[in-house]
C-alpha cells in the first residue's frame, strides 16, 4: 500500500508539470516566434520480488518471469517543437520578416550569440537592426563596395551608418542620340531655326544642367551626293534648378535703368565650352541674347564650326559624326574653367550618334538626346539621402535613396542545427546552442542555401495547436485525477488496516 501511495504522488507531480507546460503553450498562443513544448513520461524504478529463471531440464520445471512492481513515473523530456514553420500573420510592414523553413535568425543579446524565430525588426537610433521581441541585435554579413556580401564572421548589421545615410553624386559622362531625322521636316532645312534637342547632365556636385542643341541640314552638302550632312549647333546651357541660362546675366541698363539681359564675359563666369573639337569663348560672337526676353540665338554665320552628322543618302543609315571626312560615331561635349575649381567632369560628356537614322517620318523629326549610354550607364546622378530600407527574400537589405539609387546595406545570415529541438530556451523567443543541438560556426548560412527563404511583410506566429493543447489538457486532468484516486484509495486501505485493532 505504501508503494501505491508514493506511485500516486509521483503521478501527481508529473501531471502537474505537464499541465504547467500546456498552460505555457496556451499563454503564448499569440507570441511571435514562440515554439510549443511537449512532455513525455517514463517509468523510473522497479522493486523485484523474484528474479527470472530459465527452464530446468533435470527437474522438468518451466522458466518463470521476474516478478517486479513499479514504483511510479517521472518526466523523460520536455521537448520544444522547433522544426517547420508556424502560422503566418500578414503585416505588410517591410521590416517584419518570416523565415520559411527550419533556419533561425542570428542575434546578439547581452554579448551572447542567440537564435530566434521572431522577425519583428526595427532600427535603433544608432542604426542597428534589432528584434523588437527581445531587443537583440540582428547579425549578418557586411557588404563590399559593389554591394556583394562578405561571407565571413557574422557581425551586427548597422544599416543606417554615416556611410549609408547619403550617396555621393556622380557626373554624367555618356549620352546617346536616338530616333529619326526626317529630311522632309521643315524645321531641319538649312534656312530653318533647327530641330531642338535637349540633353540633361549632372556635374561633379550633382547639380542638373540642360544642354540645348539645334540640328539642321548643312546647306553646303549636295543633296544628290552619297552623303547627307546635318549640323548640330550648341544653342544654350541652362541650370536644372532655375531653368535659366548659365551664359547670360541680367543687370540695369546704364541709360534707362531697365533690367536687360546680356552675355557673360569670361571673367564673369562664362565657361569655355568644347564642342566637337572646337571651343566656344565668351564674346566671340557665336551667341547673341535678346535684351528683353533673354532668349539666346546664334549669330549667322557662326564663328564655331559645329560637328556634322553624316548619313547615307540612299539607305538613311548613320555613317559618322564630326568634321568633314570624320569616321567617328561620337563627339565630346565639355565645359571647363582654368581659373576656378571646375565642377564639370574633366572628361566631358561623350555623345553617341550611332543610334539615329535619316528616314521619312511623315515630315516630323523625332531625334532626342538621352543621358547615359545605350544601357543606361554613366548617366550620372544627384546626391541622395536614405529614404527607405527593404529586405528581399534572400535576406539582402537594400537602401533606397532620394535620387532613385539603390544600395546593398548588408545581408541577414541564418543558422541551422542538426537537432534544433536541442536548443536551450532563454525566454523572449531566444534560444542558445547546447551540446545536444550542435554548435554554431560563427559564420552562418545564406537562407536560400539552407533550403528556405524570407517573407517580408509577415511574421511567424506561435506553432501552438489549441485543439491539441485542450485535448492534452483533458487527458492530463484525468491522469491527475486518477493518480489522486490512488492516494485516497491507499489511504482508505491503510485506515481499514488500522481499524483491525478495534
Amino acid at each position: 500500500m505504501m508503494r501505491s501511495l508514493f506511485s500516486g504522488v509521483s503521478g501527481l507531480k508529473v501531471h502537474q508539470t505537464k499541465l504547467d507546460v500546456i498552460g505555457n503553450n496556451i499563454a503564448n498562443v499569440n507570441t511571435t516566434g514562440f515554439r510549443a513544448s511537449s512532455v513525455t513520461f517514463s517509468d523510473v524504478f522497479y522493486q523485484t520480488s523474484q528474479n527470472a529463471s530459465g527452464p530446468n531440464a533435470a527437474t522438468g520445471t518451466a522458466g518463470r518471469n521476474a516478478m517486479q512492481i513499479g514504483l511510479g513515473t517521472d518526466m523523460a523530456s520536455v521537448t520544444v517543437n522547433l522544426t517547420g514553420t508556424g502560422s503566418t500573420q500578414r503585416t505588410d510592414r517591410g521590416l517584419d520578416l518570416m523565415i520559411n523553413g527550419d533556419a533561425f535568425f542570428i542575434v546578439e543579446s547581452n554579448g551572447q550569440t542567440c537564435f530566434t524565430k521572431a522577425g519583428n525588426m526595427n532600427i535603433d537610433p544608432s542604426g542597428l537592426l534589432y528584434c523588437m521581441t527581445n531587443g537583440a541585435t540582428v547579425m549578418g554579413w557586411q557588404v563590399d563596395a559593389l554591394g556583394n556580401p562578405i561571407v565571413n564572421q557574422v557581425s551586427p548589421l548597422r544599416v543606417r551608418s554615416p556611410e549609408n545615410e547619403n550617396i555621393a553624386p556622380e557626373p554624367t559622362t555618356q549620352a546617346v542620340m536616338k530616333h529619326i531625322i526626317d529630311p522632309n521636316d521643315p524645321n531641319v532645312q538649312p534656312d530653318a531655326d533647327g530641330h531642338t534637342i535637349q540633353i540633361p547632365f549632372y556635374d561633379n556636385l550633382g547639380e542638373l544642367y540642360m544642354a540645348k542643341f539645334k540640328i539642321k541640314r548643312d546647306a553646303a552638302t549636295p543633296t544628290d551626293g552619297s552623303l547627307t550632312a546635318y549640323n548640330m549647333y550648341l544653342a544654350d546651357i541652362t541650370s536644372g534648378s532655375t531653368d535659366e541660362s548659365i551664359l547670360i546675366t541680367r543687370e540695369p541698363n546704364a541709360t534707362t535703368g531697365a533690367l536687360e539681359y546680356r552675355m557673360l564675359e569670361a571673367d564673369e563666369g562664362f565657361p569655355p565650352i568644347s564642342w566637337g573639337g572646337d571651343t566656344y569663348e565668351a564674346g566671340e560672337g557665336t551667341f547673341q541674347v535678346d535684351a528683353t526676353t533673354g532668349v539666346i540665338s546664334m549669330v549667322e554665320p557662326v564663328t564655331i564650326v559645329p560637328p556634322k552628322i553624316f548619313f547615307n543618302s540612299t539607305s538613311g543609315q548613320f555613317v559618322s559624326v564630326g568634321a568633314d571626312g570624320a569616321t567617328e560615331s561620337s563627339v565630346n561635349f565639355s565645359l571647363y574653367e582654368d581659373t576656378v575649381v571646375n565642377t564639370f567632369p574633366a572628361s566631358g560628356i561623350n555623345i553617341d550618334f550611332s543610334n539615329i537614322t535619316m528616314y521619312d517620318n511623315k515630315g516630323k523629326s523625332t531625334v532626342k538626346g538621352f543621358w547615359g549610354d545605350v544601357e543606361g550607364g554613366y548617366a550620372g546622378r544627384a546626391a541622395g539621402s536614405l529614404k527607405g530600407i527593404s529586405v528581399s527574400d534572400d535576406g539582402l537589405i537594400t537602401g533606397t535613396y532620394s535620387n532613385g539609387e539603390k544600395r546593398s546595406l548588408g545581408k541577414i545570415a541564418v543558422a541551422t542545427f542538426a537537432n534544433p529541438s536541442g536548443l536551450e530556451a532563454l525566454g523572449g523567443s531566444l534560444f542558445a546552442a547546447s551540446l545536444n543541438s550542435g554548435e554554431f560556426d560563427g559564420i552562418g548560412e545564406d537562407i536560400k542555401a539552407a533550403g528556405g527563404n524570407i517573407s517580408p511583410g509577415a511574421l511567424e506566429m506561435a506553432n501552438v495547436d489549441l485543439a491539441t493543447e485542450f485535448t492534452t489538457m483533458i487527458t492530463t486532468q484525468r491522469g491527475f485525477q486518477a493518480n489522486s484516486r490512488i492516494i485516497t484509495t491507499s489511504d482508505t486501505m491503510l485506515e481499514e488496516l488500522i481499524n483491525l485493532k478495534r
